[in-house]
């Protein structure tokens, strides 16, 4: 097949090497896309960490279609329409208790910087309108957008952007392969990590901070799963200085880990929720923020027919995305998709990823629920070179994984079968094996 492949410029992607030899997807069912040839691709990490009930699923087309021909588009702004109600209420019976307000965004970056400016504007309808700092993480990824950069931690996103945000700072990582390399689940030392924010307090005053916004699990740098207690730290930390914790949801909502959010699995509830991706099962673009009732509720005041948050999108709560979000929800309903991802099942797929320990340049493997990272020594001086030759290696051979620096990071559709495990491990090993 030939196609003009100059004029589009592609995301987070090599432009160069991609159009000397290009990987083209033209269809997708259940665990698997295909490339224009017809070659099948087992799709490792659920097209981009998105497509948690698989692809194609009846449900989801249907309700699409179906939304399509009666409802294409409604305004937001002083307007809705019953499935933008109808959704929020489904979904915030999936949250841990108290987040129970949820705004629409059109993607993870959008509803990043949605929670950034709900933090600060939640502290100025409250009196507080000096608390403006925003405090990330290290290696956190919080999206594109200005916001999200800012408070992000992964320097090839941040260093070509100039000065970002004023009045951010960033808490250490928890990465620790001395202490916690080859982990299973939550690895045992690193919790007092958490009071790296407590020198931040100090530091700026907690008098001048808004909002701390962190990744229950680290996904984009390399899968950081959080050491024992650490999340309960940041939670008690937040709550004596009268900080509001923002968790980003984007990756490990609806059914990453096992539970409908990280929040439920960890069992610390934030006070702003980030989600996108598995929302819609990446069919249509759609992010959400939840908010604790309190939050909302500070908004609330003044008279009834002004406007108390100025801030949306054209596209927020399409009518389309609804209708997805919606079929998404009754698909994972129907199979126990959101804690599939748990029990037996994890601990095969864990079992399966930390097999992979001994073989070639493999340093470290880490998993919780159905996630994984392998990662990897890189060449010298050439860093994330190995990985990506790891990368291409498995397209080859048809099987589809993500590489982010020097690590494989693995995270299937929530349908996968035991022997779905096998090929793709068994796959990135035999590449392990011929990799320089």
């Amino acid at each position: 097949m030939h196609q003009d492949l100059d004029a589009y410029w592609m995301p987070f992607t090599a432009n160069r090497q991609f159009k000397k030899s290009p990987r083209l997807l033209a269809r997708a069912e259940g665990m698997h896309f295909w490339t224009p040839e017809g070659r099948q691709i087992l799709d490792g990490i659920a097209g981009l960490w998105c497509v948690n009930a698989g692809h194609a699923r009846p449900r989801i087309v249907e309700a699409i279609q179906r939304q399509a021909a009666e409802l294409d588009y409604a305004p937001p702004f002083q307007m809705g329409h019953p499935q933008a109600f109808e959704l929020a209420e489904r979904l915030v019976k999936l949250t841990p208790p108290g987040l129970n307000k949820v705004f629409y965004t059109n993607s993870g970056s959008e509803a990043v910087e949605t929670a950034l400016k709900m933090a600060i504007a939640y502290h100025r309808v409250r009196g507080e309108g000096q608390r403006t700092r925003l405090i990330g993480r290290e290696r956190g990824y919080h999206g594109v957008n200005f916001g999200g950069v800012s408070v992000g931690g992964m320097v090839a996103n941040r260093k070509m952007f100039g000065a970002l945000l004023a009045g951010v700072d960033h808490i250490r990582h928890t990465h620790d392969l001395q202490r916690n390399a080859f982990s299973r689940g939550q690895p045992a030392y690193g919790a007092e990590l958490a009071d790296d924010l407590e020198r931040l307090i100090a530091l700026h005053d907690a008098s001048t901070i808004a909002a701390v916004i962190v990744e229950p699990v680290a996904g984009s740098t390399g899968v950081l799963i959080p050491p024992q207690g650490y999340l309960q730290r940041l939670r008690e930390i937040c709550d004596k200085h009268g900080i509001l914790l923002i968790f980003d949801e984007v990756i490990t909502g609806f059914g990453r880990l096992g539970a409908p959010f990280a929040a439920s699995h960890f069992g610390v509830t934030p006070d702003l929720m980030t989600v996108a991706k598995g929302i819609t099962n990446g069919c249509v673009p759609m992010g959400a923020v939840f908010a604790q009732q309190a939050v909302h509720d500070a908004f609330m005041n003044g008279p009834e027919h002004l406007i108390e948050f100025f801030h949306g999108y054209t596209y927020s709560a399409h009518p389309l995305a609804c209708a997805a979000a919606l079929g998404t929800l009754d698909t994972y309903e129907a199979e126990g998709l959101l804690t599939r991802g748990q029990g037996e099942l994890a601990a095969y797929f864990a079992d399966a990823v930390h097999s992979l320990k001994g073989l070639p340049h493999v340093i470290d493997v880490r998993n919780i629920g159905l996630v994984g990272g392998i990662e990897l020594a890189p060449l010298p001086g050439e860093p994330g070179k190995r990985a990506f030759s790891i990368f291409l290696d498995c397209w080859e051979s048809g099987v589809l994984i993500r590489t982010t620096g020097d690590t494989i990071a693995l995270s299937p559709p929530l349908i996968i079968e035991k022997q779905h495990i096998d090929r793709l491990v068994g796959t990135i090993g035999e590449a392990l094996k011929r990799a320089a």
